[in-house]
């Protein structure tokens, strides 16, 4: 990765690893870049290419060089005033949507601008960009599609998957993010319209981890629906036909992890997104050998809300195996992130992990998960079936297993009842209670709800964000255990190592290092993450945290190992501020 003087491997590495076909990398800011690939007679291509097109802040010199002259009004703005001018446009807007499209809008004619507005407002422009306006959009994607960002890949294309990727202009690719759209956050089963989260989540990858969008890669893998809303919609983009299953599914999902191995090597990042369940799992048990393969719903999600427990002792007192943990959901989340908290604790206590399981536990649709049901239970739920009577009420669940903590994943609204916040308030002096299901529409419950009920005593956390609420004279500030807050670092971290694998030491290391960021100031508002304000520098972190723990594990291909991890991983990011050209 350091050869002699040099600290970017042009082949590999983040910053120029990805092939940088203008030398904007490896040039300084100051030096000019040449925006061009062929000839042209014109400057009209160059503005409508969203890589290199600056809108009104192309200088007079660079209007003479590149046949600009005449093409836009005579005024030269700077980067920062375009900034202003479109955040002030994007506030006079009332509904969350019309932002959303707004923000692509631009991502599709000026990119480094669409990038800048979104790392200096970050924490304004991230619902809009994700969850919870993502969702609505997903759900309206085929009224409001109006350019394709992305690939997708359907049945049509079986046995063609290599030549499609092919397709994809962009040779380097170092993150994948895909999704088959059949769980599409709360909302179900979206089919083809899923593909506005493998856009949204690399945007993120871009913004807050600094990875060089030329290097990501949306895809959507369309295997028909069963949504009969979406069947029946004249306005839907996807296949008309409901959903492939069993052989004809892996068949194509085999052809599609094989091509893109061949397609773009060793070391491309495969995230997996909002894939139903028993999907999921298998694809991860799977490909994990094999790939490097990350599943953002099992992994990153867990990663997360472990992050925002070991920040929480520090207000609860005790270490995470003196805590009992109550789940209301056994799917992806649920069971990926009970995993994770019980490999944690066999790292701080050495415990074996089936000890450590006892104390998790798990309410599905069918009540609490026992050693009775284990016969009609799915694979993955199977070690969280505990010696216990059967309880088929979550409220009863709390009274019987006395939490200290409350984590809801089942993806359905509402079900941190009253009743549920006072059993859990009744139990604990500061009950720790997240309800991380998405959209805001599908939250166990609110901030205000867990704040009043509990009489403000709850440490809460949620998945989609809510405002600061005042209880009582005092003003709580809700945490927000948003995957954007991981995910981001991670694949930076992969991505400038080399990694060739994904291990579970390095997502328990990615944990304990966003759960550092929290200092006693965030505490004090009862806040279990930082703000994502800060959430370059805390990626930046993250990214060198599990570098070096990928490289301990001897999983990392680019050596050697740089000596300074956190400046190597800045120096890595992506900058959005314009270059100069010739």
């Amino acid at each position: 990765m350091m050869n002699g003087g040099n600290l970017v491997d042009n082949d590999s590495a983040v910053a120029g690893g990805v092939e940088d076909m203008y030398g904007e990398d490896i040039a300084t800011m100051g030096q000019p870049v040449t925006p061009w690939t062929v000839s042209v007679a014109s400057g009209y291509t160059l503005m409508r290419d969203p890589r290199h097109n600056k809108g009104l802040a192309f200088t007079e010199r660079e209007r003479d060089a590149h046949y600009l002259r005449g093409l836009l009004p005579p005024i030269v703005l700077s980067q920062e005033l375009q900034e202003k001018r479109i955040m002030h446009m994007l506030r006079q807007y009332k509904v969350p949507l019309q932002r959303y499209m707004a923000m692509m809008d631009l991502q599709e004619r000026n990119e480094r601008l669409f990038y800048k507005l979104l790392i200096d407002n970050v924490e304004e422009l991230l619902p809009v960009v994700y969850t919870p306006t993502v969702g609505e959009a997903c759900q309206k994607y085929g009224s409001i599609f109006r350019r394709p960002q992305g690939l997708y890949i359907s049945l049509k294309e079986k046995g063609k998957i290599l030549e499609v990727l092919k397709n994809w202009p962009e040779r380097s690719v170092q993150v994948i993010v895909v999704t088959d759209g059949e769980r599409i956050l709360g909302l179900g089963d979206l089919g083809c319209q899923g593909m506005g989260i493998p856009v949204g989540k690399l945007s993120l990858y871009t913004a807050l981890g600094g990875v060089r969008p030329s290097a990501c890669l949306p895809i959507t893998i369309d295997v028909g629906t069963n949504n009969e809303k979406l069947l029946n919609d004249e306005f839907y983009i996807g296949l008309r036909q409901r959903r492939a299953t069993g052989q004809e599914y892996a068949e194509l999902l085999h052809e599609f992890m094989s091509a893109v191995k061949q397609n773009y090597g060793e070391k491309v990042l495969i995230q997996f997104e909002d894939f139903a369940n028993h999907n999921a799992f298998e694809l991860l048990a799977r490909y994990s050998s094999s790939h490097l393969v990350f599943n953002d719903d099992i992994q990153g999600t867990a990663s997360v809300v472990l992050a925002g427990l070991l920040a929480a002792l520090k207000l609860l007192g005790g270490t995470l195996a003196d805590h009992r943990f109550l789940f209301l959901g056994a799917g992806e989340a649920g069971t990926g992130i009970a995993e994770l908290i019980a490999l944690e604790m066999s790292k701080q206590t050495g415990n074996p992990i089936e000890e450590n399981r006892k104390k998790i536990w798990l309410v599905d649709s069918k009540g609490l998960i026992v050693d009775s049901r284990k016969h009609s239970l799915q694979h993955f739920k199977k070690p969280w079936a505990h010696e216990h009577e059967p309880v088929s009420k979550l409220v009863d669940a709390v009274k019987a297993i006395k939490p200290t903590v409350l984590i809801g994943t089942s993806g359905v609204g509402k079900q941190f009842t009253r009743e549920v916040v006072e059993a859990m308030a009744s139990i604990n002096e500061k009950p720790l209670i997240m309800a991380l299901s998405n959209p805001t529409s599908q939250a166990e419950c609110t901030a205000e709800e867990a704040y009043t009920w509990s009489e403000g005593r709850a440490i809460f956390a949620s998945g989609s964000p809510f405002d600061p609420f005042e209880y009582d004279g005092k003003v709580f500030v809700p945490g927000q255990a948003n995957n954007a807050y991981i995910f981001p670092g991670f694949g930076l971290g992969v991505i400038m190592s080399g990694a060739i694998r994904v291990h579970d030491d390095m997502l328990l290391t990615a944990s304990e290092a966003l759960a550092a960021q929290v200092t006693e100031e965030h505490f004090k508002k009862g806040l279990i993450y930082p703000p994502f304000s800060d959430i370059r520098k805390i990626s930046a972190n993250i990214a060198a945290k599990v570098a070096a723990k990928a490289y301990e594990l001897g999983l990392a291909s680019h050596l050697p190992q740089p000596e300074d991890l956190v400046k190597y991983a800045e120096s890595c990011m992506y900058s959005p501020v314009y270059r100069s050209y010739r």
